[in-house]
């Protein structure tokens, strides 16, 4: 059974996060509970990699003296699961914002979408959607998006070491990627439809592993909580 010392010494807690909560709420919201279990006034949580709303999946959480190897855990190698959806795209690279344009796909053959994939392993260059938290002149770039301001991105080196496709259901394609820290998986789905002369964007993303840590390992939210309640974590 942990104790307070135990969290303020220091816990990596692996936790899968549901759809529709940012990194910074389960952030909060853990920490929260924490103090409340112990009746400890003051603890450090952190996260080690942002996962964005419309995503689920593995969040690395560090508690008390673990969060000084937040650093460490973000520069490792991730997995991603996912789904593009072919022939659109939209202004978030993903169903944040609302579809504003149509392409062709009757040219795409499962063939190409396999092959396509061969463009984007090893070292890359991508620009970080418009609707991201990247910072720049002191803000974050979806508040230069979500005010209508226009503002020069720059491309980000980064690199695919794994990128797969596992299933193709019509304008629907499954995949898995492994990836360095930094890469944008909505920058890939966009790209990914602009090397198939069409459009695409991400509908569904799932982060699998961070290192060694996998998602198979993580607990909901709900049960870290109900384990903290009972003593039994």
């Amino acid at each position: 059974m942990k104790t307070a010392e135990d969290f303020l010494s220091g816990q990596v807690l692996l936790i899968d996060k549901p759809l529709n909560w940012t990194s910074f709420q389960v952030v909060n919201k853990l920490r929260w509970e924490i103090r409340q279990a112990f009746n400890i006034k003051k603890i450090k949580v952190g996260h080690a990699g942002t996962l964005d709303p419309l995503a689920t999946g593995l969040l690395v959480i560090c508690t008390g003296k673990k969060t000084k190897e937040i650093n460490t855990f973000q520069a490792q190698i991730k997995e991603y699961t996912g789904t593009f959806a072919l022939g659109s795209t939209t202004p978030s690279y993903d169903l944040e914002t609302e579809i504003n344009a149509h392409f062709s796909t009757t040219h795409i053959t499962k063939e190409l979408i396999q092959e396509t994939t061969k463009q984007f392993i090893g070292d890359i260059e991508q620009y970080p959607p418009v609707f991201s938290a990247i910072k720049k002149d002191g803000k974050r770039l979806y508040e230069f998006a979500r005010a209508g301001e226009t503002v020069e991105i720059k491309p980000r080196h980064v690199h695919i070491s794994e990128f797969e496709i596992t299933k193709i259901d019509d304008l629907h394609v499954d995949f898995r990627v492994v990836c360095s820290k930094g890469t944008y998986i909505r920058s890939l789905a966009h790209d990914f439809g602009k090397a198939l002369n069409s459009g695409a964007h991400l509908s569904v993303l799932r982060r699998t592993k961070i290192g060694d840590f996998n998602v198979l390992n993580a607990q909901t939210i709900e049960n870290f909580i109900k384990a903290l309640k009972n003593q039994n974590i």
